[in-house]
C-alpha cells in the first residue's frame, strides 16, 4: 500500500532541520543584552533550559556549553511547547528559550536586540532568544549546514514531475535562504507542527497528491497526514520513524528520485503480472474446456505462470541505484 501510494505523488513538502540541512545546527554567536550577565551566563541559562529537549537546535545549545567546560545548575519544572520553545525554572528563575513569537506570547518584549537579529537572519541563522524573569537576556545565533546533494536531489525531483515544497518552523529569512540554496521556488516559514498539517491537508486526496518528507517530532503528524510519508532513520525521532511510509536508512536524500522512479517500476511489474495471470489463467480454461489441457498439463501451464509472476518481479532485483 505504500508504495502505491508513494507511487502517485505529484508533490514533495521537505522539513528544513535535518531533511534539507544536516541537522547538525553550531552555535555561531551568543548576544547579552544584560549589564548583569555575560554572554556565557545566557548560553548557560538557555542550555539548562534546553538540556531535556530533543530538538536538534536545543542539543545544539547544551553541545556549545558543555564545551565550555563551565557548570550547570538545578533545572526544575521543564516545559516544552512543541515548534515554539522551552520553559524551566533554572536556580529559582523561570527562563524561556525559543522564538520571538513564543516569548512575546508570554509578555516578555524582545524588541531591545532586533537590530543584532537581523543582522544574523540574513546570514541565514536561526536565533533563540533566552529571557531571565521575564525579561529579555539576549539570544543564540545557530546555523546549520545545507546537504551537499540537496540541490541536486530536488532538481531531479522536478524533472520527475515532482513539485518540491519548503515546510519550516524557522523565521522567514532563514527558510528562503535554505529555499534559494537549493531551488525551491515554495517555502513557508514560522510554522507550527498543526500549520504543517493544515498544508498537508491542503493537498492529501487532491490531484497533487502530497509526500511529507522529515526527521522529528514536529513533523509526525504531517507525515502521518501526507498521502505518503518518509522520514529520515538515523537521525530521526522514533515517533517520525513510525508515522511515515518509508525511512532513509542512511539519512541520504539523494536517494528519493530513486526511490520515486523504483515505486513507479514496481506498480508497473504488479500491473503486467496481474494482467499475465489473469491471460494465463483464462487461456488455462478455455483449453479446459476444449480438451485441450488435461488436469496434468493444467497444472503446468499454471505454474508456467506463476514462474512468469516470479521472473518479472525478480527483475527489479536488478535496479540498482544509479544503473537504471
Amino acid at each position: 500500500e505504500g508504495l502505491e501510494r508513494l507511487s502517485k505523488i505529484r508533490r514533495a513538502a521537505f522539513d528544513k532541520t535535518g531533511t534539507i540541512t544536516y541537522g547538525k545546527p553550531e552555535v555561531v554567536k551568543t548576544v547579552s543584552c544584560s549589564n548583569e550577565l555575560t554572554e556565557n551566563d545566557v548560553l548557560r541559562y538557555a542550555a539548562l533550559a534546553e538540556q531535556q529537549s530533543e530538538h536538534p537546535l536545543g542539543k545544539a545549545i547544551v553541545r556549545a556549553f558543555e564545551a565550555t567546560g563551565e557548570s550547570g545548575g538545578e533545572v526544575k519544572d521543564f516545559e516544552m511547547k512543541t515548534g515554539n520553545g522551552v520553559r524551566a525554572l533554572i536556580d529559582g528563575k523561570p527562563v524561556w528559550a525559543g522564538k520571538e513569537s513564543y516569548l512575546s506570547s508570554e509578555g516578555i518584549d524582545v524588541s531591545g536586540v532586533q537590530n543584532e537579529v537581523n543582522a544574523e537572519l540574513i546570514k541565514g541563522s536561526t536565533v533563540v532568544y533566552v529571557a531571565i524573569g521575564e525579561k529579555l537576556a539576549g539570544f543564540v545565533s545557530l546555523r546549520d549546514t545545507v546537504r551537499d546533494d540537496a540541490e541536486k536531489t530536488v532538481r531531479e525531483l522536478k524533472k520527475a514531475g515532482i513539485k518540491p515544497m519548503l515546510l519550516t518552523g524557522d523565521n522567514k529569512q532563514a527558510a528562503e535562504y535554505v529555499a534559494d540554496a537549493v531551488s525551491i521556488d515554495e517555502y513557508r516559514a514560522d510554522m507550527l507542527p498543526e500549520d504543517k498539517m493544515k498544508v498537508i491537508k491542503e493537498y492529501a486526496g487532491s490531484d497533487e497528491p502530497i509526500c511529507m518528507i522529515g526527521d522529528g517530532v514536529n513533523d509526525a503528524l504531517a507525515l502521518a497526514g501526507a498521502d505518503a510519508g518518509i522520514a529520515m532513520g538515523g537521525i530521526g525521532s522514533d515517533i517520525a520513524v513510525e508515522s511515515a511510509d518509508a525511512v532513509l536508512v542512511r539519512d541520504d536524500i539523494k536517494m528519493l528520485p530513486y526511490l520515486f522512479d523504483l515505486t513507479k517500476r514496481v506498480m508497473k511489474k504488479v500491473k503486467v503480472n496481474i494482467i499475465a495471470s489473469l491471460v494465463i489463467n483464462l487461456t488455462a480454461v478455455i483449453l479446459s474446456a476444449a480438451g485441450v489441457l488435461s488436469p496434468v498439463t493444467g497444472a503446468l501451464w499454471h505454474n508456467c505462470g506463476s514462474v512468469f509472476v516470479v521472473v518479472n518481479a525478480a527483475l527489479l532485483l536488478r535496479e540498482k541505484e544509479g544503473g537504471r
